[in-house]
């Protein structure tokens, strides 16, 4: 007898016949449920039906795996690995309307043959009802284990159906993609031209071009090398020229994945789709133009909405200005009245007078609260300079921003949600921090300090400037390669142990190779296992660097192809070689690590006066580069640089505060 608790009252409809109302015991397996519906209904073949909701969104009911008696193994792989998947059969609720519809594996089958049918009308509602019923991830997975969505990408590939029929193929795709059961590396570039060719038509069905907008932005999100691939296709011009028409869903598709695209390109990436270089005509600035007034339209709201005084998020977001400025310690043990007296001594002094000036109304606390939280030092450094100046020479932080995010809404035409905005306010407030230093200004002088940075700001952005970062990478980069060359070629002259890999791994033999101080003659030869660093003289094999011709790595290594199939990759991606004379001798090497491998094989191409290529050389270039940038932009100012280095101090008298890390703990 089951109990109450598991029975739940619900109704199930199906066309051309009454509904019936049952008793359904979740106990009792979703099979025995279908099939005594269907006897109630002398319906013959329950496997070949199934039950869905019948009101919102139509999904189908499902149980756990251990429940689902009539999928066939491979569907029950895909429901093991598909992440998406949940057993919904629990959520029905007492007055639940059901369904008796196809099972979700005969519904694939028909769809499936309804597809490829001859008949277009057959087609085109074959496809509609696909991308519809795509959207249930336990039909997507029926249909895909058939390689369904396949069929769907030959028919993108084939290009010769009628608009109609090409959206509902192309939505249909978009769902069965959705659910993460197919990786979107596996499209073919053929297929991925198509999409892109859809977008940069100027003539075509506009249904066409959302979609494949939608899946062009899912493709960049997925992987890197999708991102590259969908760069090289699609035009940033006919990209932003996507936001001019009057549709606004195809604005939206376009703004999507136009943000994508910045998000998952690298540094150089954005820069070149932001800037495009140098070649940006008059047509594309007014395309740049909409796109930024578009996106700066956005925080028309926050400009003129006034602060709400019982707001508890604005609340908070002031005090977490308060709290950020002044590390005070616990108030839990002061009274009331000797909290509010710290909070508003607090707030005075980072110079909050009045806050319900509309506008710049909540878009004034917005940049501040951002410039706090995602530049702490500078923001504690910029209120703890004025707290401690003299009152007449104070910069009052909030006045300060509340009237320049005005300035700069004037400026911008209002405000930007990817951070624009902000950023720029970021920047300007410290420019203004230290523009009111260099004029010893005083409270009086508010507005005057303020006239200069409008002029400075309207002067510098119509100057048209260019990153100053990116400016000092393209100074620094051949220095700093320069300094990377040196190490290689030190690396080579101090020289490697490497070791012989033959048949018998029990005797393998060691040899050392090393570079003459000069950079001319390359010496190697056999060494015992305890040699450190042999002697040059003592390494009696030679190869000018004269007579060597070339450098190759992994399998086009003489010694790879002699055991083709026969090396881990392991050993592949450590391996190289170099050829020397008529390119009929080569000296192998296999690298005992990755980053010998990256060392040598760039110390040869210096050697040999090509580029240098390793993943090592591109990381240490970086981090090299984001040093030397941060030191040429420290904020030095009023602290003196001495001409020459400053004495070595004398040692201590005794080093007993040094730990010794040599004693391992017990």
């Amino acid at each position: 007898m089951p109990q109450q608790k598991d029975i739940v009252k619900i109704a199930i409809q199906m066309p051309g016949a009454y509904p019936q109302l049952i008793q359904l015991d979740q106990k009792k397996p979703l099979t025995a449920v279908i099939k005594e519906v269907c006897d109630k209904w002398n319906l013959p073949g329950p496997d070949n039906y199934a039950l869905q909701y019948a009101d919102g969104i139509q999904t189908y009911i499902t149980e756990s795996v251990g429940h689902f008696h009539h999928i066939d193994m491979c569907m029950s792989l895909l429901v093991s690995v598909c992440g998406d998947f949940n057993p919904n059969r629990l959520d029905i609720k007492n007055g639940s309307i059901l369904r008796l519809t196809k099972a979700p594996g005969r519904c694939a089958e028909d769809l499936y043959k309804g597809i490829q049918s001859s008949d277009s009308g057959v087609r085109c509602d074959s496809l509609k009802l696909l991308a519809d019923v795509s959207t249930d991830i336990t039909f997507a997975q029926e249909f895909i284990s058939r390689d369904g969505h396949s069929l769907l990408v030959k028919i993108v590939e084939d290009a010769h159906e009628a608009p109609l029929i090409m959206t509902h193929t192309l939505t249909a795709f978009m769902e069965l993609m959705d659910h993460g059961i197919v990786s979107w590396e596996n499209l073919s570039s053929v297929f991925i031209k198509k999409i892109a060719n859809f977008v940069n038509a100027k003539v075509l069905d506009t249904s066409i071009q959302q979609v494949s907008l939608a899946i062009l932005e899912s493709m960049v999100l997925s992987s890197s090398s999708l991102f590259n691939e969908v760069k090289q296709e699609i035009t940033l011009e006919r990209l932003i020229s996507h936001l001019q028409v009057t549709n606004q869903q195809l604005q939206t598709k376009a703004m999507a994945l136009l943000m994508a695209m910045l998000l998952a390109g690298a540094e150089s990436d954005r820069q070149n789709i932001i800037h495009s270089s140098s070649s940006v005509g008059d047509e594309m600035a007014h395309y740049l133009y909409v796109l930024q007034t578009v996106r700066l339209n956005h925080l028309e709201a926050r400009m003129r909405t006034p602060l709400d005084s019982y707001s508890q998020d604005q609340r908070d977001m002031l005090h977490g200005l308060r709290q950020a400025a002044f590390e005070t310690e616990s108030e839990s043990g002061l009274s009331n009245e000797r909290r509010r007296s710290l909070c508003a001594k607090e707030f005075k002094k980072l110079g909050f007078s009045d806050l319900s000036r509309c506008p710049p109304g909540l878009l004034a606390l917005d940049t501040m609260a951002y410039f706090a939280s995602r530049y702490p030092d500078a923001y504690s450094r910029f209120v703890l300079e004025n707290s401690s100046r003299e009152d007449k020479h104070e910069c009052p932080f909030a006045r300060s921003s509340i009237q320049l995010t005005l300035i700069l809404c004037e400026i911008l035409r209002i405000g930007e949600p990817h951070r624009l905005l902000e950023e720029l306010f970021c920047i300007c407030i410290q420019l203004l921090n230290k523009t009111w230093k260099e004029m010893r200004a005083t409270q009086e002088d508010f507005d005057k300090v303020m006239q200069v940075v409008r002029e400075q700001i309207t002067r510098t952005l119509s100057s048209k400037p260019t990153s100053l970062e990116l400016e000092l990478k393209e100074r620094l980069k051949p220095e700093l390669l320069e300094l990377i060359r040196q190490q290689r070629l030190n690396r080579l002259c101090h020289g490697t142990l490497f070791r012989k890999i033959s048949s018998r791994r029990r005797q393998d033999k060691l040899w050392y190779c090393r570079l003459s101080p000069n950079h001319k003659v390359l010496h190697y030869g056999d060494v015992e296992e305890e040699t450190e660093m042999p002697s040059i003289e003592a390494l009696q094999e030679k190869i000018p660097v004269a007579d060597i011709k070339n450098v190759v790595t992994g399998k086009d290594c003489p010694h790879m192809k002699e055991n083709k199939g026969k090396q881990t990759k392991e050993v592949l991606d450590l391996a190289f070689s170099i050829t020397y004379d008529v390119e009929e001798y080569s000296l192998n090497f296999i690298a005992s690590s990755r980053t010998d491998f990256c060392l040598w094989t760039d110390g040869l191409n210096v050697l040999l006066g090509k580029e240098m290529s390793s993943e090592s050389m591109r990381s240490e270039l970086e981090i090299l580069l984001s040093m030397e940038i941060k030191l040429r932009l420290l904020d030095l100012e009023n602290v003196p640089i001495p001409d020459t280095a400053p004495p070595i101090p004398k040692p201590p008298s005794n080093f007993n505060f040094c730990y010794d890390f040599s004693q391992a703990e017990q």
